[in-house]
């Protein structure tokens, strides 16, 4: 069902996840907590992303930001193959102040650059991070100059009312209880309807989704920590592991098990 092979590798700099895939899977809406930035190799794909719908082909960059929700479906039959480094917030905003010499909520304003140096520079950090002992001086080059090139407007903050705010931190702070529309809506201060609006209005999902998408973040952070796979399942909310594995899949086009050799 994955139809494809996704290869998680280990890089030598705390805070940084490097994946090569080869997809023809087409991923449903989901988040990563991380900033994202890859290179696509072969093939095509076309997405959702935070500036709209967005297409990239061989030697596009791509880029994420926490948060954002996005897909991603192949163009043609042949799928497309990528590579892709992810960094932990607290990693992109220290390289960012150094970079701007000042304190700057940082965003990639860009979810797709046609850009070849950019491109090439990228796959040379890449290769550092994954292939070199310890990266030290060069990894941290590598990232400054990545941060200098895509990072290049400042983010306007985002106004979340305070009653959507009170429900998203609801379910932050435990994805795994057995929220119902009517409970948030009532700790809201608000009508089913009008929470339903605004929550999927301010983070691009619906409640129910953000749920799910919660869940899997916990169940993923769990399983890298060691816990089984039924303990992840159970402890972040899902009815049982095949439940927890179908929406890992749809997200991420890996299943638990996979995704737990990988980094364990």
């Amino acid at each position: 069902m994955t139809q494809g092979e996704f290869r998680i590798l280990r890089t030598t700099t705390p805070g940084v996840t490097a994946v090569v895939a080869s997809s023809r899977h087409s991923f449903a809406k989901h988040t990563h907590d991380e900033f994202g930035i890859g290179v696509i190799e072969h093939g095509a794909q076309k997405s959702l992303s935070g500036r709209g719908m967005v297409e990239a082909g061989a030697g596009d960059l791509i880029t994420v930001n926490p948060g954002e929700v996005h897909d991603g479906m192949p163009i043609g039959d042949e799928g497309r193959t990528w590579s892709i480094l992810y960094f932990r917030p607290e990693l992109v905003a220290e390289a960012a102040a150094d970079v701007f010499e000042e304190d700057r909520q940082a965003e990639i304003s860009h979810p797709v650059m046609a850009d070849p140096l950019l491109a090439s520079r990228f796959r040379g950090l890449f290769r550092i991070l994954t292939s070199m002992p310890d990266a030290g001086l060069a990894g941290e080059s590598g990232l400054l100059d990545i941060v200098a090139r895509v990072i290049c407007e400042r983010r306007a903050p985002v106004v979340v009312s305070p009653d959507i705010r009170h429900a998203r931190a609801m379910i932050d702070d435990d994805p795994a209880a057995g929220h119902t529309l009517t409970g948030l809506a009532r700790e809201a201060g608000l009508s089913r309807f009008q929470l339903l609006r605004a929550f999927e209005k301010t983070t691009g999902l619906t409640a129910h989704a953000y749920i799910i998408q919660r869940r899997v973040d916990l169940a993923r952070r769990l399983i890298a920590d060691g816990v089984s796979l039924a303990g992840a399942a159970a402890s972040s909310g899902f009815s049982d592991q095949s439940h927890m594995t179908r929406i890992f899949i749809s997200k991420y086009g890996i299943s638990p098990g996979r995704f737990a050799s990988a980094i364990n």
